[in-house]
C-alpha cells in the first residue's frame, strides 16, 4: 500500500520554491523598471520589497535548519555541529 501524503520536508521545499519564483518576479519586474527609466524612488521601494521577501525567505531556512537539525537531531554532536555551522552563516550574514 503506497502512501500519497506529501512529506512535510517535500511541503516546505515546495513553499520555498514558490517564495523564490515570487522573488525573481519582483527582480524582473526591477529590471523592467529600470530598463523603462522608473524613478529612484520607485526603484528603491521595488528593491526594499525584494529585500524583505528575500530576508523572509532566509528567515523561513533558518527556521528549518533549527527545527530539522538542532531540535529534532538525536546525535548531540550533529545537533552541535548545526548549530554551529548555523552561527556561521548568520554571523557572516549580519556582518
Amino acid at each position: 500500500m503506497g502512501s500519497s501524503a506529501v512529506s512535510a520536508a517535500d511541503q516546505e521545499k515546495v513553499k520555498l520554491l514558490r517564495r523564490l519564483g515570487r522573488i525573481r518576479g519582483q527582480i524582473e519586474a526591477i529590471q523592467r523598471a529600470l530598463e523603462e527609466d522608473a524613478s529612484c524612488a520607485s526603484l528603491l521601494q521595488q528593491a526594499t520589497a525584494c529585500r524583505g521577501a528575500l530576508d523572509g525567505f532566509i528567515a523561513e531556512v533558518i527556521e528549518d535548519h533549527i527545527r530539522a537539525h538542532i531540535v529534532q537531531e538525536k546525535d548531540r554532536g550533529r545537533a552541535s555541529k548545526a548549530a554551529e555551522e548555523l552561527i556561521g552563516v548568520v554571523h557572516s550574514y549580519l556582518t
